[in-house]
């Protein structure tokens, strides 16, 4: 059975309502411009895996979704699926995981700076704690997004959100998710929401204070994620890709390889449904740019979008101000709208 109806999702921060087709409880949305990419909605959040892959192929190539037909279908196996399970055309996708043996086991592999940091991070008066989400949590989660309007080098989406868009962003998942917080004093300075799948969990949300670093509370979030996961009797704990495309070597993949972190390559299938998604399978187009362009030529483009960024926050923070008492910081309106 298939029925058209919309989801939202979010975009950059922002909420859109887009058309969705519901095949036997799983719902599809179409990405993409010149290529649509038929996807299942908040796959790598599900609890499983799409039931029946060959119905939603059937009902694409039938009908239309937003008067729009998708050209190609992609859905991907879950964790512990390490097999390809169709004969569908497929890529490996490269995910970030820890399999989760023991704590001990994890804290014994990890190398010593990363137990040092965790190990300040008490020191210095950190404490880490589970908590629900209630209006102190959000508003606490408001300031942590106000910390740094630019984060890996590009604007921060969720910078400048009021408490009614932060509350609608954290309203995803709440009946299988954790918030991990770390606090000094009454300072939220830094968050991990863990969605719960079965026998996998997944970071959804992974932020810190940037003015708080030396207290290393991404360190001892980590660690606390990973000991949550073992009394859940949680097999991996995933924390997005480990490369994005051919995007390598960043500083969020070098934090992950210190945190236990190791590639695991899981099916990926793409299923050609027009004349076009064929053409762009064999051309390698749905991959985008991120899969297309060498490493170097994405190392140079992150690289200059990063020092762009930085100089137009230095000029901003060296603007002139009125000489008076009651000046505000002339900035223009940040993006509305997770991270290290």
């Amino acid at each position: 059975m298939s029925v058209n109806e919309t989801v939202e999702i979010s975009v950059k921060g922002k909420w859109f309502q887009v058309p969705a087709l519901h095949v036997n409880g799983t719902s599809i949305v179409v990405k993409g411009k010149w290529i649509k990419i038929a996807v299942i909605h908040d796959e790598e959040w599900l609890e499983t895996e799409v039931a029946d892959p060959a119905l939603c192929v059937k009902t694409l190539k039938e009908q239309a979704l937003g008067k729009h037909r998708a050209d190609i279908f992609s859905f991907s196996q879950k964790l512990p699926a390490t097999l390809p399970k169709y004969s569908y055309p497929m890529e490996w996708d490269s995910i970030a995981a820890i399999h989760i043996t023991t704590y001990k086991a994890w804290w014994d592999n990890v190398p010593q700076e990363t137990r040092k940091n965790v190990r300040r991070s008490q020191k210095r008066g950190v404490i880490v704690g589970v908590k629900e989400l209630d209006s102190s949590l959000v508003q606490d989660l408001l300031d942590l997004n106000n910390d740094a309007p630019v984060r890996q080098g590009k604007p921060f989406t969720h910078f400048g959100k009021t408490y009614d868009q932060v509350a609608r962003d954290q309203s995803s998942f709440l009946d299988r998710s954790d918030y991990i917080c770390a606090y000094a004093g009454d300072e939220l300075i830094g968050v991990v929401k863990v969605v719960y799948r079965g026998e996998v969990a997944s970071i959804l949300t992974f932020l810190s204070k940037k003015s708080q670093h030396d207290k290393r509370p991404a360190n001892a979030l980590m660690a606390r994620a990973v000991e949550l996961c073992e009394k859940k009797n949680i097999s991996y704990l995933i924390f997005g890709m480990f490369n994005y495309g051919n995007k390598r070597d960043t500083p969020l993949r070098e934090f992950k390889i210190r945190n236990g972190f190791e590639e695991i390559l899981v099916p990926h299938f793409f299923v050609p449904l027009t004349v076009k998604g064929a053409i762009s399978l064999k051309l390698k187009l749905h991959r985008g740019l991120l899969g297309l362009l060498p490493h170097g030529v994405i190392t140079l483009l992150v690289n200059a979008r990063a020092k762009f960024q930085q100089f137009r926050m230095s000029r901003c923070s060296s603007m002139l101000e009125p000489p008076n008492s009651n000046r505000q910081m002339g900035r223009s309106n940040p993006p509305a709208g997770s991270n290290l």
